[in-house]
């Protein structure tokens, strides 16, 4: 081990600071005055220092305990990104609480449903939005003694005795400071880091998601584990975008902010995110591939809003860049004339590091962002494992794997066929405990010590990982043709014009699949063809958009084997949603919800039918409703085989 490593192995390694409100405390008692956390209001940027961070941690603290908040109990986080979010979540751990982060955009019986299951006592809710659902819950959240809000913009029309403004709360906490000074730092000094700190919910792709039990030392070990794999500077810029209840999220804007001292930067609205982004010139990011998809998507459909000079050189530069990665190196004029100037029209100038994960990313998509100088490295883990256990080193980036593990876990591949493709197996430094009140599940998940991910994979002789799909995922046609629908679905999500596709095939003669368009370059496209649209599911119906579609799932299938080669397709009347049930929280394809909700859809593709005639109704998040009457195409790009040939070449091949 290097001089160098030995340093940066030391420099993570937290020894008695291992709970988060030592290391808080810590840090604002040796850079009071150093930036924190900067957040964006009204266009302005407000900046907390260390010492601010550390203040409204404290007073929160006291003022709860004030309140009859007693250890064991739960405090729930309800609202997007905010630095009172994450104020909260260090108040309860300072108080031996737990902390529990719900997804801004739950409808209100998945919130009834966490609250009741980790028995919350404290929402921190973010506005008069996140109120709304909690006192619209009524008798069905008994727990709830205290809702603090954050911001006091349409709140005043309220009058229940739980609500709490955030400002009284630290008003009161100032008072208790100042009556017994003391008081908080005999909290901290008996914080234990082998108590459960963290109830992080999983994805729930299946059922409804599970909590998994976290300890607060085991999570500052993990995250300390990842900063030797991929190190960060103290006044590094990190901008907080994905939503904090998902575990990477409190990985980089919870633990290794403090352990690394990062400043992280809380945009103003989604939709300005990238401006804001721009705006700080982030020394590293994390992104959902989903985001990235888009960031890719946005970046196309500009490009054909370009002169058809601008047009050229962007071809030009990204071949000249492509072909300069494949030789591993990069091209010095492809930077000049493009690469440099874009980096900086997406905000990423300044990067260090870049990472995907929480979903696979296409290849293809990975590859893009590389070659204009993105640092962009995939990672893998699981919220059981306190988050990424695995990720590409700098100089050894391969597309297809997961990178390597970190140096505190392990990962095993078992039970693998004759192709070395098995289980994926793995333990870590910072392993859960257990499912709250789901014994049963821990038990089928963890075996001698193992966590068993549920996912295929393989290693390759480099020692990177690979991870296909999941094992439940992977199946076979009725002819026996093995496939990955997200293998697939990833090259296909590669076009900026395909949002979201599903593949299908499962003990069917071939592969089809459900497209949703991605609608703000498909709209852009109609318009400069002159087509005429009213709304999402009336374009996606146009013959000339099934054309364009066709001609980009030829292009993919142009890149597979003939067996797995999509044979037919529908463009789906509306996107799918997460309210809908059809995808998870961390924007994962919930297949078992599309078989059963679109089992009519998918059943006249495969009896041959032309047409597929929708009349249903679709509910928005405010509540109202309408119907949809429509007609989808099914469009055939390869006429499937008569049973009769396909089976007779079947039996041949056995």
């Amino acid at each position: 081990m290097t001089t160098e490593t030995n340093a940066t192995a030391e420099r993570f390694e937290m020894g008695e600071l291992n709970t988060f409100p030592k290391i808080l405390r810590h840090n604002a008692a040796n850079w009071p005055q150093d930036t924190a956390m900067r957040e964006k209001e009204f266009g302005i940027w407000n900046e907390f220092t260390w010492q601010d961070y550390n203040n409204r941690v404290k007073w929160m603290s006291l003022a709860l305990v004030h309140l009859g908040i007693k250890p064991g109990e739960t405090i729930a986080l309800l609202g997007d990104n905010r630095p009172e979010w994450i104020w909260g979540e260090v108040a309860a751990h300072a108080m031996r609480c737990f902390s529990i982060g719900i997804y801004q955009d739950s409808l209100h019986e998945e919130v009834a449903f966490l609250l009741e299951k980790s028995g919350s006592s404290v929402v921190v809710a973010e506005d008069e939005e996140q109120c709304d659902k909690l006192l619209e819950l009524g008798d069905t959240i008994p727990h709830v003694k205290h809702i603090v809000y954050c911001d006091p913009r349409g709140m005043r029309k309220y009058d229940d005795p739980r609500l709490i403004d955030i400002e009284e709360i630290y008003k009161l906490g100032q008072k208790l400071e100042k009556e017994s000074p003391g008081a908080y730092d005999q909290l901290v000094d008996a914080t234990d880091p082998s108590q459960i700190a963290i109830y992080c919910t999983t994805s729930g792709t299946t059922s409804k998601p599970k909590i998994a039990l976290l300890e607060g030392g085991n999570f500052i070990k993990q995250c300390s584990s990842y900063l030797r794999a991929d190190p960060r500077q103290p006044g590094d810029n990190y901008v907080s975008v994905l939503p904090l209840p998902w575990i990477m999220e409190q990985v980089y804007a919870v633990g290794q902010a403090l352990i690394a001292r990062q400043i992280v930067n809380f945009v103003e609205e989604q939709e300005t995110m990238m401006s804001d982004l721009r705006e700080i010139g982030p020394s590293f990011v994390l992104l959902a591939p989903r985001v990235w998809e888009g960031i890719l998507a946005d970046v196309q459909a500009r490009m054909m809003d370009s002169s058809p000079l601008k047009q050229k050189l962007f071809d030009f530069a990204m071949k000249r860049s492509q072909q300069a990665l494949e030789e591993g190196r990069k091209s010095t004029l492809a930077d000049i004339i493009l690469m440099k100037a874009l980096r900086d029209r997406l905000g990423f100038s300044f990067l260090k590091s870049a990472a995907t994960g929480g979903a696979a990313m296409g290849p293809d998509t990975f590859r893009f962002f590389q070659a204009i100088g993105v640092p962009l490295r995939q990672l893998y883990g699981q919220t059981e494992m306190c988050g990424a256990y695995t990720i590409h080193h700098e100089d050894d980036v391969d597309y297809d794997s997961v990178g390597v593990a970190f140096d505190s876990a392990e990962v095993k591949v078992i039970n693998t066929d004759s192709q070395g493709v098995g289980e994926v197996v793995a333990k870590t430094v910072g392993m859960f405990s257990g499912y709250l009140g789901n014994q049963e599940a821990y038990d089928e998940d963890v075996k001698d010590g193992w966590m068993h991910t549920g996912d295929a994979g393989y290693f390759k002789e480099s020692g990177h990982l690979v991870v296909i799909d999941r094992i439940k995922d992977l199946a076979n046609t009725s002819t026996g043709v093995q496939y990955s629908p997200q293998y697939i679905e990833n090259k296909l999500k590669f076009s900026s014009f395909i949002g979201e596709a599903v593949i299908l095939g499962k003990e069917r003669p071939y592969l089809s699949a459900i497209l949703c368009i991605r609608f703000s370059i498909v709209a852009k496209w109609a318009e400069q063809k002159g087509l005429a649209f009213t709304n999402y599911t009336n374009l996606s119906t146009l013959p000339e958009v099934y054309e364009k579609l066709t001609q980009e799932v030829e292009h993919v299938n142009a890149s597979l084997p003939d067996a797995q080669k999509i044979n037919k397709f529908v463009l789906l009347y509306k996107e799918l949603d997460a309210d809908d049930g059809e995808l998870t929280r961390t924007r994962k394809v919930r297949r078992g919800v599309i078989a059963d909700k679109y089992g009519e859809i998918i059943d006249s593709i495969y009896d041959g039918a032309e047409n597929v005639d929708i009349d249903t109704v679709i509910t928005f998040q405010d509540g109202s409703k309408s119907r949809i009457q429509t007609q989808l195409k099914v469009a055939t790009l390869i006429e499937p085989q008569p049973k009769s040939s396909a089976d007779s070449e079947q039996r041949r091949a056995s």
